[in-house]
């Protein structure tokens, strides 16, 4: 039975990934290390801040990447000011209001990321649960941000949908058990079959998204 519908935030929500390539290019070109949209891909995209660095630029001292992982996110913020919602994600929010299902983002977005985004996609209201797995001890790839989110809500793997874009994410999900849907906003969807989404649709106006949601038994509480 169908309780709740899990988000991620960054390219999920939001298509924001040209955005954060085109930080991380500007920042690491400045350290002399230079991507490509396949390299951000295997390396950042999906990634908590600290993981990329640690792997990307690991002559940097803890205080150092700390401090260009907030370099990078507040000019990520200067150029994300007019966000949009992916493609039918208001009326999908809309349509799991009316069957009363629960809702939350689970991301490993920094927390200033978090409420900026939703603040400036409108749905800060939408979301009273926000798991932020870049805060926790591990985040994804790891289970343990969607097991968080789970235990919030008191309810079990079964009882809910992923939606997530990264491999990371995916992994993160599936891993707790929870049925992923991917979205193939960033990675080829290929790329998220393969590291285990169930299904993967372009967007929230995709009609294999209700196909599947006709197959499961919805009930609110």
């Amino acid at each position: 039975m169908l309780k709740a519908i899990l988000f991620d935030l960054d390219g999920t929500l939001a298509n924001t990934d040209p955005l954060h390539y085109q930080t991380w290019k500007e920042i690491l070109n400045n350290h002399g290390v230079a991507i490509d949209h396949n390299s951000y891909k295997q390396h950042i995209s999906g990634r908590t801040n600290p993981a990329i660095i640690q792997d990307l630029l690991p002559q940097l001292s803890t205080t150092e990447a700390e401090e260009l992982a907030n370099y990078k996110e507040e000019k990520f913020r200067e150029i994300a000011l007019n966000l949009k919602p992916l493609t039918g994600l208001l009326e999908f929010i809309e349509w799991l209001e009316k069957q009363k299902l629960h809702k939350a983002v689970v991301t490993n977005a920094p927390p200033e990321n978090a409420e900026f985004m939703l603040d400036v996609l409108q749905l800060t209201d939408t979301f009273p649960l926000v798991i932020l797995g870049g805060v926790m001890t591990v985040g994804k790839p790891d289970p343990a941000p969607y097991k968080l989110g789970l235990e919030k809500l008191e309810i079990s793997p079964e009882e809910a949908i992923v939606f997530e874009d990264s491999r990371s994410g995916i992994k993160s999900a599936v891993a707790a058990g929870i049925y992923t849907i991917g979205v193939a906003s960033t990675h080829e969807p290929e790329s998220l079959l393969e590291v285990g989404a169930s299904i993967v649709i372009n967007d929230f106006s995709d009609e294999k998204l209700q196909q599947v949601l006709d197959n499961w038994n919805i009930s609110g509480t």
